[in-house]
């Protein structure tokens, strides 16, 4: 089982885009692709596609740990195609 745990920043981000936990837990969990942070070689970028948001992708940064995951941020990523 995997702990979650969320910095300032990604409960401000959350609150303010109107992104729910769930998705961002889900987005990590059950990534559709994920890959290194290029500027930050200790972040991961999880993506997934959202249908509670007609499909748009969510983008999540997190730090993975052992059984345990630091959410950095998360946003409905623009450049991101959603799967059809």
């Amino acid at each position: 089982m995997t702990r979650f745990s969320y910095g300032r920043h990604a409960l401000d981000a959350l609150a303010e885009r109107g992104i729910e936990r769930a998705w961002v837990e889900r987005t990590v969990l059950e990534a559709e692709s994920t890959e290194p942070d290029p500027k930050h070689p200790e972040r991961m970028r999880a993506y997934r596609s959202v249908p509670e948001r007609d499909g748009r992708v969510l983008r999540v940064v997190y730090v993975p740990g052992h059984g345990a995951c630091h959410i950095v941020t998360a946003f409905l990523d623009r450049g991101r195609r959603r799967k059809t």
